[in-house]
């Protein structure tokens, strides 16, 4: 009577004995497209006009308080 080991989980996928440490040209092109299309939010929000206005007046203020 022949036995049989226990298949693993890894053997499942089809790329047993194959690393997944770090991340492959894809992900480093999606991470990279996603910092770019934040970037872009982050930019047009802080350039806007209410933005824009609101740090000059908080900076006028802070400059026009007397000690």
């Amino acid at each position: 009577m022949q036995t049989t080991t226990p298949r693993r989980p890894d053997d499942w996928t089809g790329d047993a004995g194959m690393s997944d440490a770090g991340m492959s040209t894809v992900e480093y092109a999606i991470g990279t497209i996603a910092a770019a299309a934040f970037a872009f939010v982050l930019y047009t929000v802080l350039t806007g006009d209410s933005v824009v206005s609101t740090l000059t007046g908080l900076v006028e203020h802070a400059l026009s308080v007397k000690s």
